[in-house]
C-alpha cells in the first residue's frame, strides 16, 4: 500500500513539473517573440534608412559613394568590435554554437549576448551585408530562455528543453513560421523526436507567434499567386530540380567555408576585416542598392516572375559571393534568408529554361522558384522538413508539397551521395577546431 502511495505522489508530482515546464515555455516563446519581433522591426527600418541614403546622396556622384562606404564601413567594424570585446559567441549565425549547447559541449552564452546581438545584426544587415535575421533571433531566444530557466531554478532537463524550444521559437518569429520553428528543433537541433523537447517546443512557438503576430501582424513574408503542381511530367523535372540544386547547395557549403579560411589569413582585428567588408558592401549599395542586404526583396521579385532569365546567373554569382564574404564578416547574422535567395534564383531560372524547352507545362516558372527555395535549404541544412515546411509557411502555398518534396528528395539525394556535411555541422565542427 505504502508503494502504490509512493508511485501516485510521484506520478503527481512529475505532472505538475511537467505542467509547469509546459507554462515556462509559453513564457519563453513569448520573450523570445518579443524579441524576435523588436528585432525584425528595427531590420526594417535600418533597411529603409540604408535607402533613404541611398536616395539623398544620389546625386553626389563621389561623395556620395564615399559616404555609403565609410558608414558601412563604420556600421559592419563597431558590429564586430560589440562581438570580439562583449560576446564572442554572437558572431555569425550562432546556431551552430546553439547545437553545440544543447549537445552539452558548451555551456550557454550569458545574457549580455541579447543587446550584442541585436545591436550588433542591426548594424552588420542594416549596412547592407547579405545575412539573415533567423540566427540571430535563434540565439536570442536560446539566452531568453536560459536566463529564464535560471529564474525558475529548472534542473539542467528542464534548462535543455527550454533552450531547444527557445531556439524554435526564435526561428518562428524570424519568418513567421510557428510550424517550421517547431520541427527545426527536432530535425536540426536535436536530430530526433524527444517528446519532453517537442512539447517545450510547440509552447514555445505558439507563445511567440502569438506575441510576434500581435506586434508585426499575420502577414505573409511573401505574396505568391495560386500556383499548380502539375502531373506526372512536371514531378519529373521537380525532381530534377532538386538534383541540380543539390549541386549548387554543396558548392555553397564548400565555397563558404573556403571563404572563411581565406578570411582567417587576413592579419589583423576582426574590426578591419569587417570594416573593409563593409566599405565594398556600401559600394554596391550605392551602386545597386536593391542587391545588398537580406535579399527578401529578390526573392519576392523571383516569386513573382519579375526577373529576367539572362541576368539570373549573374545575380546568383553576385549574391554567392556576396553571402560568403558577408558571413566572413564576423559579424552577427544568419544563413536562411541568403539561402532562400539563391534558391529562388536558381529554381527561376531552371523554370525559365524549361518553359522555354518544353512548351505548354502545366505549372509556371515561379512554382519551380518556390521549389529551389526548398530544396536549396535541404541540400545546404540538411533538413528537409524545415525547409518544406518553412517555405509553405511563408508563402502560403501548400499546393506544392509534392513538388516540394521532390525537389528536396533530389537536393538531399546529391549532397548525400556527394558527402557534403551539412553547413551548420561544418561550422561547428570548425569552430570546435579552431578553439583548441
Amino acid at each position: 500500500m505504502q508503494t502504490l502511495k509512493s508511485l501516485a505522489g510521484k506520478s503527481v508530482s512529475e505532472t505538475r513539473a511537467m505542467a509547469f515546464l509546459a507554462l515556462l515555455s509559453i513564457l519563453v516563446g513569448m520573450a523570445a517573440g518579443l524579441i524576435g519581433a523588436a528585432f525584425r522591426f528595427s531590420l526594417e527600418h535600418a533597411d529603409a534608412f540604408r535607402a533613404l541614403a541611398v536616395e539623398k546622396t544620389s546625386s553626389y556622384p563621389i561623395l556620395g559613394p564615399l559616404m555609403m562606404m565609410a558608414g558601412a564601413a563604420l556600421a559592419a567594424g563597431l558590429a564586430a568590435w560589440l562581438v570580439r570585446r562583449f560576446a564572442p559567441d554572437a558572431a555569425g549565425s550562432g546556431i551552430p554554437h546553439v547545437e553545440a549547447v544543447l549537445e552539452g559541449s558548451l555551456t550557454p552564452a550569458p545574457a549580455r549576448l541579447i543587446p550584442v546581438k541585436f545591436v550588433g545584426g542591426v548594424l552588420a544587415m542594416g549596412s547592407g551585408l547579405a545575412l539573415g535575421r533567423e540566427g540571430p533571433s535563434v540565439q536570442m531566444g536560446v539566452t531568453a530562455a536560459h536566463v529564464i530557466g535560471g529564474l525558475f531554478r529548472r534542473d539542467a532537463e528542464d534548462r535543455r528543453a527550454l533552450i531547444a524550444g527557445g531556439a524554435g521559437a526564435g526561428l518562428a518569429t524570424a519568418f513567421n513560421a510557428p510550424g517550421a520553428g517547431a520541427i527545426f528543433v527536432l530535425e536540426e537541433l536535436v536530430g530526433r523526436f524527444d517528446p519532453r523537447i517537442g512539447l517545450v517546443a510547440l509552447g514555445a512557438s505558439a507563445g511567440a507567434i502569438t506575441v510576434s503576430r500581435g506586434l508585426l501582424g499575420n502577414a505573409l513574408d511573401f505574396k505568391v499567386a495560386d500556383l499548380a503542381s502539375g502531373g506526372v511530367t512536371e514531378l519529373v523535372l521537380f525532381l530534377v530540380l532538386g538534383l541540380f540544386i543539390g549541386l549548387l547547395s554543396v558548392g555553397h557549403n564548400r565555397g563558404l567555408l573556403a571563404t572563411l579560411s581565406l578570411a582567417e589569413r587576413i592579419k589583423g582585428p576582426i574590426e578591419f576585416r569587417a570594416a573593409g567588408i563593409g566599405a565594398v558592401v556600401g559600394l554596391l549599395a550605392w551602386f545597386t542598392p536593391q542587391l545588398v542586404g537580406g535579399g527578401d526583396g529578390i526573392t519576392q521579385n523571383a516569386l513573382s516572375g519579375e526577373l529576367l532569365l539572362v541576368v539570373l546567373p549573374a545575380l546568383f554569382l553576385f549574391r554567392f559571393v556576396l553571402g560568403a564574404a558577408s558571413y566572413a564578416a564576423g559579424t552577427p547574422g544568419g544563413l536562411f534568408a541568403p539561402l532562400m535567395v539563391l534558391g529562388a534564383v536558381s529554381g527561376l531560372a531552371f523554370g525559365m529554361v524549361v518553359e522555354a524547352a518544353i512548351p505548354g507545362l502545366a505549372v509556371r516558372p515561379e512554382a519551380f522558384a518556390l521549389v529551389g527555395m526548398g530544396a536549396f535549404f535541404a541540400g545546404t541544412v540538411r533538413a528537409p522538413l524545415t525547409g518544406i515546411v518553412l517555405v509553405i509557411e511563408m508563402t502560403g502555398s501548400s499546393s506544392l508539397l509534392l513538388p516540394l518534396l521532390a525537389g528536396c528528395f533530389g537536393s538531399m539525394l546529391v549532397a548525400e551521395t556527394l558527402r557534403d556535411v551539412p553547413i551548420y555541422a561544418a561550422l561547428k565542427a570548425r569552430a570546435a577546431k579552431s578553439a583548441r
